[in-house]
């Protein structure tokens, strides 16, 4: 058996073409480890490390489907006739923790990411808790040509916010090999005419433009409750006053900063004048609309937002998907 740096050409790093060997023996051929380091004559170690870095760079993309359940009654597919979506409920351990739950849906969700943003295509990101904990997730998946924009803007008076936002939406784009495109302009405006005014800069007209050709957006839904807080309602981007008028209108969540009712209702709540996110009616003429959720306190939000059609594909946990439809099939008391 060879050295790993010996086997390697002297070289520490490991190179495309063997990963390319080790990994499709591997997957594909069902090779086991002490195979293939026979084949290839390397050490074990070394076949692992060809693995590992194959999957880093985007040459093995791993994807895991929902078997249906046996009574034929699953979840996934009651969801889909009662919200026209497809849905992806993911398994959790019992007793989970909403963190732990929504870690693993997390996990999931960029997996599903992973497989639909291709090269030449636009994903458009709105920030929050949700798409935080997916982006820790993600694989390196090179692409070409494509780009990551920011959905909604991120600055409130408290603290720019605009950190958080760079900073998340340059993550995603550098799994990806994307260019990213980011949206400099606070969650909300004071007055609505001031949002008017700057939609017709050219700087953020020019990032709106961007948003209109996205072909895939990836969102949460954030809530007034949740169990694990949404960073809108969190991180001082709502006074004291607008959270109550909030409350009073009957809101009971937003999704990119947009807020909406329980019945997905949303034109007539003031604050959405002066918000910078796409408004449910946005949304819907994206072609994939990825709406990932964790969170009991989060189904009222949850079923407005789907109320409002804004999503095509819906991630959630087995505990929030169960909630979910017995929430919306549930008859007025």
């Amino acid at each position: 058996m060879q050295d790993p740096q010996t086997a390697l050409g002297g070289r520490e790093t490991v190179q495309d073409e063997d990963a390319f060997r080790a990994a499709t023996m591997y997957y594909l051929q069902n090779q086991t480890m002490d195979v293939i380091a026979t084949t290839l004559q390397v050490s074990r170690s070394t076949v692992s490390r060809m693995i590992a870095h194959a999957r880093e760079v985007g040459m093995v993309r791993i994807a895991v489907e929902q078997p249906t359940s046996r009574s034929g009654q699953n979840l996934g597919h009651r969801l889909a006739a009662t919200f026209g979506i497809r849905a992806h409920v993911v398994p959790v351990r019992p007793r989970s923790t909403e963190l732990q739950r929504l870690d693993q849906v997390a996990a999931v969700a960029a997996n599903l990411l992973g497989q639909w943003f291709t090269s030449r295509m636009v994903l458009g990101v709105a920030w929050g808790t949700t798409v935080s904990a997916i982006a820790g997730h993600l694989r390196r998946m090179p692409t070409t040509g494509s780009t990551v924009v920011q959905l909604n803007g991120a600055a409130n008076t408290y603290a720019s916010g605009i950190t958080y936002a760079s900073d998340l939406i340059g993550a995603i784009a550098e799994n990806f090999d994307a260019t990213s495109q980011h949206f400099p302009v606070p969650a909300f405006f004071d007055h609505p005419e001031t949002k008017t005014l700057m939609w017709r800069e050219r700087s953020v007209s020019r990032v709106l433009d961007m948003q209109r050709r996205v072909d895939i957006a990836l969102f949460g839904v954030g809530a007034l409750t949740a169990e694990v807080p949404s960073h809108v309602y969190s991180a001082g981007y709502l006074t004291d006053q607008e959270m109550t008028a909030l409350t009073a209108d009957g809101v009971v969540g937003d999704v990119c900063t947009v807020f909406h009712r329980e019945d997905g209702s949303y034109r007539d709540i003031e604050i959405n004048s002066r918000a910078t996110g796409p408004t449910p009616r946005e949304l819907r003429r994206i072609a994939r609309r990825v709406c990932v959720v964790v969170g009991d306190r989060k189904v009222p939000a949850l079923l407005g937002a789907l109320r409002a059609r804004v999503a095509t594909d819906l991630v959630l946990d087995e505990t929030t998907a169960g909630n979910l439809l017995e929430r919306a099939t549930a008859r007025p008391s």
